[in-house]
């Protein structure tokens, strides 16, 4: 290995030395070639979750008020990009409730409700950060606790550190809305589908905007599913069972209209937020989308299909395991599996004379 800084720096210590502000450790992970920057711990929201005993929604509002520059400086440029997506780890108190750990999902617009690739790569966290105390093998149980509900993840465990693939069960999923004609700016009026899966959806074929989702251009893809976001956002009034806080649509799947059941993968784009684009085949998209198909009866419980990643050609596989009761919503436990891996360390630092210390938002 060569050394530390090259050219006769050996012994030498990288700097910045003295950071006059944020130091700012983290664990970098990818689900499918979504990115994961996991914050192990964050001082500021677990005082604040331990001072005045948050659930996990407070501590969201709480963090999202007092601690956004910590999502800015990690998320956004130059340390982050358009695509970054993150995580706070908060353990112990209320805001936990429990569970092995708690996590707030970060991304570029402000902060989520669920996040299924993050959850995949936070179960192999947990074990490997020591968070599970006693971990079973061939596969252990991770108790994690979302701002939509709790989530248990299926690590496997060899007795020194974790693997793939990971599987996690959702909170109870439905379909919010099926067939509901929507009129698109652009594109005229079109039908989608909205399911909830820890997070609210619009789900329709690229087809219906005379797009391929295999073969047109991102931009075009992207553009046309943000569309659909806005108008699905002033036409339809959402509800969410248990909070008014999780009764938000987070973005638009355009599919390749293969909904009924088959062996052969049917692919997707995820674009949420503003006009961020999910590399993965979205965790909690999976979910509703199968809680969507299982209502519509179009697969039965334990029917496993497989999503692929328009972006990166990447798979998760998804299947109803359970009927539950959601509010007045008919629900289904989805288990969502997919594989996440390690792809470093980092320690970023902010300096307090930097101008665009927190970060800038560019797309």
């Amino acid at each position: 290995m060569a050394a530390e800084g090259g050219g006769g720096g050996a012994g030498r210590r990288l700097p910045p030395h003295s950071p006059s502000g944020l130091v700012l450790q983290t664990v970098e992970m990818h689900t499918g070639g979504e990115p994961l920057r996991i914050i192990p711990r964050l001082e500021a929201a677990e005082e604040a979750a331990a001072a005045a005993g948050l659930s996990l929604l407070s501590l969201r509002r709480e963090v999202a008020a007092t601690q956004d520059h910590v999502r800015r400086a990690l998320v956004h440029e130059p340390r982050g990009h358009a695509g970054m997506y993150g995580a706070v780890v908060v353990r112990g108190g209320a805001a936990a409730a429990g569970a092995h750990l708690a996590a707030l999902f970060l991304h570029g617009a402000g902060y989520s409700a669920m996040c299924g690739h993050a959850v995949l790569a936070l179960g192999r966290f947990a074990l490997d950060y020591g968070l599970v105390a006693a971990p079973s093998r061939p596969e252990t149980t991770v108790r994690l606790r979302c701002p939509c509900g709790p989530v248990t993840a299926f690590v496997p465990w060899d007795g020194r550190c974790s693997g793939n693939p990971v599987r996690f069960h959702s909170v109870p999923a439905f379909a919010a809305a099926t067939d509901l004609a929507v009129d698109v700016p652009g594109h005229g009026k079109v039908v989608v589908d909205i399911g909830y899966g820890g997070t609210f959806y619009a789900f329709l074929s690229a087809e219906q905007l005379g797009l391929d989702v295999c073969s047109s251009k991102t931009r075009d893809l992207v553009s046309a599913a943000s569309a659909v976001t806005e108008a699905v956002k002033k036409q339809f009034k959402l509800h969410h069972p248990e909070s008014e806080d999780l009764a938000f649509l987070y973005g638009t799947i355009l599919t390749d209209g293969k909904d009924a059941f088959s062996e052969e993968p049917t692919t997707n784009i995820c674009v949420f937020a503003d006009e961020q684009v999910d590399r993965s085949p979205t965790g909690s998209g999976v979910t509703a989308r199968i809680a969507l198909q299982y209502h519509k009866g179009l697969i039965q419980l334990n029917q496993t299909r497989t999503f692929r990643s328009s972006t990166t050609g990447s798979l998760f596989t998804g299947k109803a395991v359970q009927e539950a009761k959601f509010g007045k919503y008919n629900a289904v436990v989805v288990e969502v599996s997919g594989e996440a891996f390690y792809t470093g360390t980092a320690t970023f630092t902010v300096e307090e004379e930097d101008p665009l210390k927190y970060g800038f938002f560019f797309k």
